[in-house]
């Protein structure tokens, strides 16, 4: 079987992360690349960590002439672009996976609040998926339009999708602290990611206006089956890749460390991209770099009645385009884990 994908805004950072990830894909062949900044270039002229191993010259967008050369569809745009494309991937009949937030939200209005961009292809929310495929695969298997999760919120709801499930914790009382790598931002210039603003420096921003909040509270109200509300902190570590969240819930019941982990051994026991770590082994960034694995560690604190859980992913990679690359697998009845496995660089 032969996958035929093009990639649409493929020279962002997780436009490139696609491509190094396709590249190794066996039942893949990359059709077209799109940008509206270097058409006319070869991609390693953009990325020369790809020379050799891509030789697809980039063009500008031409939507009916991808939709005729493509099987799947990523779309890595900033939000409000992916529209159109996805109206154009109905009529067609194509596969579309969407690594923004156009579709991400089933609630057009809590989208246009928070993006404060008009949505234009309400019609086709029903038809989407929020994909992430430790939380709802079977929903996954039969769409043809993939919102693929965003980086804070896939850390988040792994985290405490067992603890919501078994209805461990009360869910007024949940602190989402979380911290990111500077690649989250895009490659775009900015202030804020300039060297000398972020090299020997660490900072909250968004302080309770982060657009993946509702993302977020979305994903867990399904798991738990009612409206959440959270607090979420978003933070800047003066590192390339990763994010590390530790999330914080007041305990429903009376259960020590070693049950809750159990808890989680079990409800990810046959789900070979989250690892629940040992006892006493706290996930670290490094650990996951390069990688499709989210890891997992669980604490009590008896003292508070608290449960104390870290989680830690690549941004690019499960945080994007690897769970993008992992969706597409699932939609074309391929195994899960194929371009995805191996472990990541160290140190």
């Amino acid at each position: 079987m032969t996958v035929k994908v093009s990639i649409i805004g493929a020279t962002g950072y997780t436009g490139a992360e696609l491509v190094r990830i396709l590249h190794r894909h066996p039942e893949v062949e990359l059709m077209a690349l799109t940008t509206r900044s270097y058409a006319g270039l070869p991609l390693h002229k953009v990325y020369p960590h790809l020379y050799k191993y891509n030789q697809i010259t980039c063009e500008e967008m031409n939507l009916a002439k991808i939709f005729d050369i493509s099987d799947v569809v990523f779309v890595a745009l900033p939000h409000g672009h992916a529209m159109p494309v996805a109206l154009e991937a109905a009529r067609r009949g194509k596969k579309m996976i969407d690594l923004g937030a156009d579709f991400r939200f089933s609630d057009y209005q809590v989208y246009e609040k928070w993006y404060k961009v008009e949505h234009e292809a309400r019609k086709l929310l029903g038809e989407a998926v929020y994909a992430l495929p430790e939380v709802n695969r079977d929903e996954i298997k039969g769409a043809w339009l993939i919102a693929n999760p965003g980086c804070y919120p896939t850390s988040a709801i792994l985290a405490l999708a067992p603890l919501l499930k078994q209805k461990f914790v009360d869910t007024g009382s949940i602190i989402v602290d979380s911290k990111s790598g500077v690649s989250g931002a895009g490659r775009g210039l900015s202030l804020g990611t300039h060297f000398c603003e972020v090299n020997d420096n660490f900072k909250a921003y968004n302080v309770a206006t982060h657009r993946h909040t509702p993302e977020i509270e979305q994903g867990l109200g399904r798991i738990a089956g009612e409206d959440i509300t959270i607090t979420f902190t978003p933070h800047l570590l003066p590192i390339t890749r990763g994010i590390l969240s530790t999330v914080y819930a007041k305990l429903s019941v009376s259960a020590g460390a070693e049950e809750i982990r159990e808890m989680y051994l079990d409800y990810y026991k046959d789900e070979f991209f989250v690892r629940v770590l040992p006892a006493g082994l706290l996930p670290q960034t490094k650990w996951v770099a390069g990688t499709n694995h989210c890891d997992i560690s669980v604490t009590v604190d008896a003292r508070t009645g608290r449960v104390i859980v870290i989680s830690a992913i690549d941004n690019l990679v499960k945080g994007a385009s690897g769970q993008a690359v992992q969706n597409m697998n699932i939609i074309c009845g391929l195994p899960e884990d194929t371009a995805l496995a191996g472990p990541g660089l160290y140190p």
